[in-house]
């Protein structure tokens, strides 16, 4: 699809290729980058998403001289690049980005108080983020921006915001570490992930679409296969794939995770579905990786690192004694490069990589994402 601002904006590098070539030349760099792994493994067919699929976007906007500019970021420059609507988004995405647009610059209009010394000062919101998440009833909106939301400013908000049926929640944070605070929240919420409705936390981190989430579902189910018991699934997030490993009752899932606010909405979805074969724990796997005896009674473990990989995991893997490896380890990465080193040390420590799939979720950029298996040697 064109875009006017592709050559400029950082987030789509290769839009001027054809569809063609552009597919062509992603895989050929993502073999390139399996390299060192060697030839011993199955390199399936990739997975090509389709471009208007992405369901969540950050976007930064500028406020200067009474004019706002919201868009993304050009190709390495703080420059914001200014759009009516992205190609990347989904249809409902773009639909609210002009009422976006028109209640940020209602805020930035209104000046907020700040204390300096004994003088009250007034100022202006000239700069902040906002995250949108396409929810399965509606949009999610957290604003992002370092000064106080005060009553003229949350009386704008509601105003603005009841005008607009399909933004169902506005929350506010000051910075990207902070718990968003809801301001309005017409309806909570929710995702479809397997059978089940999860109600989503604001700010939370989903897939980018809802299309590569069950494409990666679907391969961690293809890739798990008929193997069933207590499995692990480690830096678990929202428990994308617990759900779904959950549905066969056979399966006892222990989902671990570091982040207490992401762990909260899981527990509470899993308490409001019912669900009775998921264990959620708190645990920074970076720092205190599950060991040889937290190990040892899983028939497979699933791991869904961050862009920096699980060196500190895989390690612990990588040493178990033969006779209480689990049988399967399915690795979800967003970055092959970690990925490879990951899979070297799970290699040198005696599992065989069976097969890698490369699935492309993030369209018409250098980033790839994979599903791989690994299995432990046959006795």
């Amino acid at each position: 699809m064109h875009c006017k601002v592709a050559e400029n904006c950082g987030g789509c590098v290769y839009r001027s290729l054809s569809q063609e070539i552009y597919r062509q030349q992603k895989t050929e760099n993502f073999k390139k980058i399996l390299t060192p792994l060697g030839k011993n493994f199955s390199l399936s067919v990739p997975i090509f998403i389709d471009d208007s699929t992405r369901r969540r976007a950050a976007l930064t906007f500028r406020y200067v001289k009474k004019k706002l500019t919201l868009g993304f970021n050009e190709n390495h420059s703080d420059k914001v690049i200014d759009l009516d609507s992205c190609p990347l988004l989904t249809a409902r995405l773009n639909n609210v980005l002009p009422d976006i647009r028109r209640f940020i610059a209602s805020i930035c209009a209104i000046p907020y108080t700040v204390k300096k010394g004994k003088k009250l000062i007034s100022q202006h919101i000239v700069s902040g983020d906002v995250w949108l998440c396409e929810a399965q009833n509606g949009i999610d909106v957290v604003l992002e921006y370092d000064a106080p939301l005060e009553l003229n400013h949350r009386m704008e908000l509601f105003e603005q915001v009841q005008s607009v049926s399909d933004i169902i929640r506005l929350s506010h944070r000051r910075h990207n570490s902070d718990v968003a605070e809801p301001i309005i929240e017409k309806a909570k919420p929710f995702i479809k992930i397997g059978n089940y409705d999860i109600y989503i936390p604001a700010g939370t981190f989903l897939q980018p679409s809802a299309e590569g989430q069950n494409t990666l579902t679907e391969l961690v189910k293809k890739y798990l296969g008929d193997t069933e018991g207590r499995i692990a699934d480690l830096f678990c997030g929202v428990g994308t794939f617990s759900y779904v490993l959950a549905g066969n009752i056979k399966n006892k899932i222990t989902a671990v995770d570091s982040s207490v606010e992401l762990l909260r909405g899981f527990r509470e979805s899993v308490n409001a579905n019912q669900i009775p074969n998921i264990e959620i724990n708190l645990k920074n796997l970076f720092k205190y990786p599950l060991d040889a005896k937290e190990l040892k009674d899983y028939v497979a473990v699933l791991l869904d690192p961050p862009r920096a990989g699980a060196a500190a995991q895989v390690k612990q893997l990588a040493e178990l004694e033969e006779n209480i490896r689990p049988q399967k380890i399915i690795m979800v990465s967003c970055n092959p490069n970690t990925f490879v080193n990951d899979a070297k040390c799970l290699i040198d420590g005696g599992y065989i990589l069976k097969e890698v799939t490369m699935v492309d979720q993030f369209v018409y950029s250098n980033h790839s994402e994979l599903v791989a298996l690994f299995t432990k040697k046959q006795s």
